[in-house]
């Protein structure tokens, strides 16, 4: 949950301190006064895109710090892979937004914005005025369906995803090998007498470095032969004899003088080694031969070759994996046909894998929807707003396997009872509207065990008897999650177990912001200020202490 705001330099908040509790929490004040910016900078603290325009006139930075209690054990394991500690179940988020960039801080570790947004997903929920477009929108619908129960859905949709990579894998082999075989046979001639030209080079693995050494030896023979002849020279000299005169000297002292004993066994080791090698650089420098014919010959070769590279446009290497290709079919057209037979079957299986998994996710989802719907309508007529909702799998002339399955999925509901079950997105109203997301956002809540919710303005567009409906729901979530929201209506206000007053002063030519938890007293004349929009009557008064002071 979250348990303090720092607000500096943001917009027309100068400098606020916020703390928040367990339980129902509302942001009151007049059109203005601020309760929007304070909604706006948890946003940031979530993962929200930050703008320099938000950086208070005369300021350089905005900062905008929050701190929040989880022991949430994928969160802290998510926090361990970043390398970001933590301190007793507190998590501190910072924004800082300068002109030139906004910064990211989590326990004072610098992270992306990328691995904020994972992080809070784990933290807080926060509901604004434009969410109900994701709902209108079809292509959410599998994704709220996932999210209701993510922890059962997720291995499916994960081994699914797997397995559709290693289908489109197996199809792409298939269709590059059946253009191959096509290729081959609309150009058999042709490739045929490539087969036979590279076949004719007797190309190998290595030739060329081969041909370079050797071309090297044959240029500089002259080179070489006087080198190698005073090498010779020098090893059938007095070297090796000088050199075992010092080393028998050099022990007959050892003899006599302990301190040479070291240097005595040191330069015998050394002078077998020696020995030895000397004796192998006389047997590589034995006699060498000139050939002319062999040099030009190798010329040639080496000019053939990169002819022949230059024609195909491969190494040699390629070249001679290109002639083997052509060679299997050249020799044998079965060989296509074997290796398309192999690809089908692989393609095959992986669809049979495929479309095996994507079936057991979508009966996960079936059975998903079935407690959605179950829950919406219950939660619906808590809300005072008697409707049949569905969710209908839609059945399509052929299984298209997509990112997430192959189901397609419509939302449906019946408001008006006869009227019968229509799409969801193009019959609800504005005040039904805001109870059905209100209805999705209790049970995707419960479901996710999202610990803080923020409501912005979730009750626009309702009155009555179903404002109070709302408020008996938001108290509800309140049970089990912390929940802050803004409202202008006393029947959810008043329903709070806390309410901040946010308001703005003028002072100098400056406009500043503050917040202030309400007393009890204060909170009922707040409602009640709620309740008539003008001067408040005792009246007033009395209905707003009888709306905060009863329970039902």
């Amino acid at each position: 949950m979250l348990t303090k705001l720092e607000i500096k330099n943001f917009a027309i908040i100068e400098n606020v301190d916020i703390t928040f509790k367990d339980g129902f929490t509302v942001l009151t004040g007049a059109t203005g006064a601020g309760k929007s910016l304070v909604i706006d900078s948890l946003s940031l603290l979530l993962g929200a895109r930050a703008s320099s325009e938000l950086i208070r006139q005369g300021e350089d930075k905005a900062i905008v710090k929050g701190y929040f209690s989880s022991n949430n054990i994928r969160l802290k394991a998510l926090l361990s892979n970043q390398n970001i500690p933590q301190n007793d179940d507190i998590l501190i988020i910072e924004r800082i937004i300068t002109n030139q960039k906004s910064q990211v801080k989590i326990n004072g570790v610098t992270v992306s914005l990328s691995d904020l947004n994972k992080i809070a997903s784990f933290l807080a929920d926060i509901h604004c005025q434009f969410d109900f477009t994701k709902i209108l929108n079809p292509e959410n619908y599998l994704s709220i369906i996932d999210g209701y129960s993510f922890e059962l859905v997720s291995p499916y949709l994960s081994d699914y995803q797997q397995l559709l990579l290693d289908y489109k894998k197996a199809r792409t082999k298939l269709d590059e090998l059946t253009k191959k075989k096509e290729e081959f046979e609309k150009n058999k001639e042709f490739l045929l007498y490539q087969y036979n030209e590279l076949d004719s080079f007797g190309l190998k693995e290595g030739e060329e470095e081969e041909i370079e050494n050797e071309i090297s030896y044959l240029r500089n023979y002259d080179k070489i032969y006087s080198l190698t002849a005073t090498i010779k020279e020098t090893i059938n000299g007095q070297l090796l004899d000088d050199l075992y005169t010092l080393n028998e000297n050099i022990k007959s002292l050892a003899s006599f003088q302990n301190q040479y004993s070291d240097d005595s066994l040191a330069l015998d080791e050394k002078y077998v080694e020696i020995s030895d090698l000397l004796t192998s650089i006389k047997r590589k420098s034995g006699d060498i031969d000139y050939d002319p014919e062999r040099l030009d010959a190798l010329l040639q070769r080496q000019s053939d070759l990169a002819s022949l590279k230059r024609k195909y446009g491969k190494d040699i290497n390629s070249l001679i994996a290109f002639k083997n290709e052509l060679g299997n079919f050249a020799s044998d057209d079965s060989s296509f046909e074997i290796a398309l037979e192999k690809a089908k079957k692989e393609e095959a299986e992986a669809h049979a894998a495929l479309l095996a998994k994507a079936k057991e996710l979508s009966i996960i989802r079936k059975k998903i929807a079935t407690s959605i719907e179950k829950d919406i309508k219950k939660d619906l007529a808590d809300l005072l707003l008697k409707a049949e909702f569905k969710i209908e799998f839609l059945q399509d002339d052929e299984i298209l396997f997509g990112e997430n399955g192959i189901d397609n999925v419509d939302f449906r509901i019946e408001t008006n009872i006869g009227e019968g079950l229509k799409p969801l997105s193009k019959i609800v109203s504005g005040g039904e509207a805001s109870r059905l997301m209100l209805a999705f956002k209790s049970i995707l809540i419960k479901a996710n065990k999202i610990s803080t919710v923020v409501f912005d303005e979730i009750d626009t567009g309702i009155s009555g008897e179903a404002a109070s409906a709302v408020g008996r729901k938001i108290k509800e979530i309140s049970l089990s999650s912390q929940v802050i929201a803004i409202t202008h209506l006393p029947q959810v206000a008043s329903r709070s177990d806390h309410m901040i007053l946010i308001s703005k002063t003028i002072k100098e030519d400056r406009t500043f912001a503050s917040a202030k938890e309400l007393s009890l007293e204060e909170k009922i004349k707040e409602v009640a200020h709620l309740i008539s929009n003008k001067n408040i009557t005792d009246k007033q008064l009395e209905y707003a202490k009888e709306m905060v002071m009863s329970v039902d």
